[in-house]
C-alpha cells in the first residue's frame, strides 16, 4: 500500500491549544511556512485475531487516512491462532496491542509485565450466551438448569465470576470448541459466544435467531478491547501515544457512523474470507448492544474508562478466585490519554 507522505501534527502548537478539529495535517499546518512534507511516525499495531469488524475503527483509521492526519504511517499486524502479539508488544517489537479485556492488564501487574492499558474502545464486553427459542431463556438465571457449552478460556474468566456473582454451577457445564453444532442439536443447552459474531453464525447453520443473554447486562464490568503500550512508550513519546489513542477513537467514529467501506474492503484484504454479511451483522449488534458507544464514552468519547469501574471489576474477579488481592490494579491502566471527549462531535445528532 503506498503510503504518500503528509505533514506531522506538531506537538508545540497542539499544546499551545492550536487544536484544528479532526482536520489533515496538510491542512492544519497550511501557511505556517513548514516544509510541504516531513516523515510519519511509523507505528506498529497488534490486533489479537484475524481481521474482523470488532477491530473496525482501527482498520477504518488506516483507510480512510485519519492516522495519517495525526502523523502517523500505521501498520497493523493481525492475531491470529499461532500468533501472539503481546509478546511481541513486551519485546518492543510492537508499540501497540489489543488486549481482549482487563483480566490482561491485571495479569500483566501480578507477573511485573511493563505494559498498561491507555484507552477501552468497547465499553461492554461482548461476551454473551446464546440460548433455543424453545428454552424460553429470558434472564442469565434462566441459563442454570441448561447444559453450557464454556470454552477452556472461558473457565477460569468469566465463568468463575458467573459462579461467584450469580451461582452458577460446573455440573452442567460441556467444553466449547468453538463449533456450534453441539449446541444447535441439543435445544437444552446454551453456548458462550460473541454478540458480534456467534448469534449470527447459528441463525446461517441452524435457520433460528438465538436467544441472547449479555453477560456485560448482569454485571460482568470488564472494558474490552482495550489498547495497550508499554510503559516506557508513556513516558517517553506521550505524544506519539496521544495521537495514537485519538486517531484510533477517531477511526471508530467514522467506522460506526459514517462511511465504514474502505475499513471493511482493508477488513476483507487482511481476511479473505470475511463477508459483507458478517461485517453488517457485526456493526449492527456493535450498535444494538452499544458496545463501543455507551456509558461514559456517551459523555467522555470513545475510549473512555474510569477509577470506579476498575475498582469494581478488580473487587469481583478478586471474589471470584480470578486475580490476587494483593497486587496494585490501579497500574494497569492510565487515564492519561482519554476522556477528552475527542470525536464527540461525530456521533450524529452532534
Amino acid at each position: 500500500m503506498d503510503r504518500p507522505l503528509l505533514l506531522r501534527a506538531l506537538t508545540a502548537v497542539l499544546s499551545a491549544g492550536c487544536i484544528f478539529a479532526h482536520l489533515p495535517v496538510r491542512a492544519q499546518m497550511a501557511g505556517s511556512g513548514i516544509p510541504a512534507e516531513v516523515t510519519l511516525d511509523k507505528v506498529t499495531f497488534g490486533t489479537n485475531w484475524v481481521a474482523q469488524a470488532e477491530h473496525g475503527g482501527f482498520f477504518q483509521a488506516v483507510a480512510d487516512g485519519t492516522y495519517k492526519s495525526y502523523g502517523l504511517d500505521v501498520t497493523i499486524v493481525p492475531g491470529g491462532p499461532n500468533i501472539n502479539n503481546r509478546i511481541l508488544l513486551v519485546a518492543g517489537k510492537l508499540d501497540f496491542f489489543m488486549s481482549a479485556n482487563n483480566l490482561q492488564s491485571l495479569d500483566a501487574v501480578a507477573n511485573n509485565v511493563p505494559v498498561v492499558a491507555v484507552a477501552a474502545i468497547f465499553q461492554k464486553d461482548p461476551q454473551v450466551f446464546l440460548a433455543h427459542p424453545e428454552s424460553k431463556v429470558a434472564t442469565l438465571d434462566d441459563l442454570k438448569p441448561l447444559t453450557l457449552f464454556v470454552s477452556k478460556e472461558g473457565m477460569p474468566t468469566y465463568f468463575q465470576w458467573l459462579k461467584s456473582e450469580h451461582k452458577f454451577s460446573d455440573e452442567n457445564v460441556r467444553p466449547y470448541t468453538f463449533n456450534a453444532q453441539p449446541f444447535i442439536a441439543n435445544k437444552n443447552s446454551a453456548m458462550q459466544g460473541y454478540v458480534t459474531s456467534e448469534p449470527f453464525a447459528v441463525e446461517q447453520q441452524a435457520k433460528f435467531k438465538p436467544t441472547v443473554i449479555l453477560l456485560a447486562d448482569y454485571g460482568f464490568s470488564a472494558y474490552s478491547t482495550l489498547i495497550e503500550t508499554r510503559i516506557a512508550l508513556t513516558d517517553k513519546k506521550p505524544d506519539l501515544v496521544q495521537r495514537f489513542v485519538d486517531a484510533s477513537i477517531i477511526g471508530w467514529y467514522h467506522y460506526l457512523y459514517g462511511d465504514n467501506k474502505p475499513g471493511n474492503d482493508l477488513i476483507k484484504q487482511f481476511n479473505p474470507e470475511m463477508t459483507d454479511a458478517l461485517l453488517q451483522y457485526s456493526v449492527a449488534r456493535m450498535k444494538d448492544y452499544g458496545i463501543v458507544d455507551s456509558g461514559d464514552a456517551l459523555k467522555n468519547g470513545i475510549g473512555a474508562m474510569n477509577d470506579d469501574r476498575m475498582a469494581d471489576f478488580f473487587v469481583k474477579m478478586v471474589r471470584a478466585g480470578v486475580v490476587r488481592r494483593d497486587i496494585d490494579y490501579r497500574k494497569a491502566y492510565t487515564l492519561r490519554f482519554i476522556n477528552k471527549g475527542v470525536g464527540l462531535d461525530l456521533r450524529p445528532g452532534k
